[in-house]
C-alpha cells in the first residue's frame, strides 16, 4: 500500500514537472519572440534557459515514455518468434537497455561532479551542474525501469 502510494506520487511528480517545464518553455519563447520583434530586446538569460529546459523536457519525456512503454523499440524478431520466445527476447533486450542506460547515468554523474567542481555558470547565477543533473537522474530512472521490466517480464508501471 505504501509502495503503491509512493509510486503514484513519483508518477505525479514526473508528469507535473514535464507539464510545468513545457508550459514555461512556451511562455518564455513567446516572450522572447515578442520582445525581439516589438521592442528589439529580449531576456538575456532566456535562450540559455530554453536550451536547458529542452534537455529537461527531453529526458523527462524519455522517462515517461519508458514508464508507459512508448519508447522507440525495434522488434524485428517479434515477427518470427513465438509469443513465449518474444517475451524472453524482450527481457534480454530490456536488460541490455538497462545496462546501457546505467552506464550513461554513471558517466553523466562524473560529468555533473566535474561541472560542480569547476563552478561554471549556465546563465544568470544558475550553476551548470544543476541543469545537467537531469542527465544522470533521467538515465538512472530509465535504467531502473528497464531492469525492473527485465526481471519481472512486464513493464513496471
Amino acid at each position: 500500500m505504501l509502495i503503491a502510494r509512493l509510486h503514484r506520487i513519483i508518477l505525479l511528480i514526473e508528469d507535473s514537472l514535464l507539464v510545468l517545464l513545457l508550459t514555461l518553455m512556451i511562455l518564455l519563447s513567446t516572450a522572447q519572440i515578442l520582445l525581439r520583434n516589438l521592442f528589439d530586446s529580449g531576456i538575456s538569460w532566456g535562450d540559455p534557459a530554453l536550451r536547458l529546459m529542452v534537455l529537461w523536457v527531453a529526458l523527462l519525456g524519455a522517462m515517461v515514455a519508458t514508464r508507459d512503454n512508448n519508447h522507440i523499440n525495434i522488434n524485428i524478431l517479434s515477427y518470427f518468434l513465438s509469443e513465449k520466445n518474444q517475451a524472453r527476447v524482450q527481457r534480454v533486450t530490456d536488460l541490455f537497455a538497462s545496462i546501457v542506460c546505467g552506464l550513461i547515468a554513471w558517466h553523466a554523474t562524473s560529468l555533473v561532479i566535474m561541472e560542480k567542481q569547476d563552478g561554471t555558470i549556465a546563465f544568470a547565477s544558475f550553476p551548470t551542474w544543476m541543469g545537467e543533473s537531469i542527465i544522470p537522474i533521467g538515465f538512472g530512472v530509465i535504467a531502473l525501469r528497464f531492469l525492473l521490466s527485465s526481471l519481472t517480464g512486464n513493464n513496471p508501471r
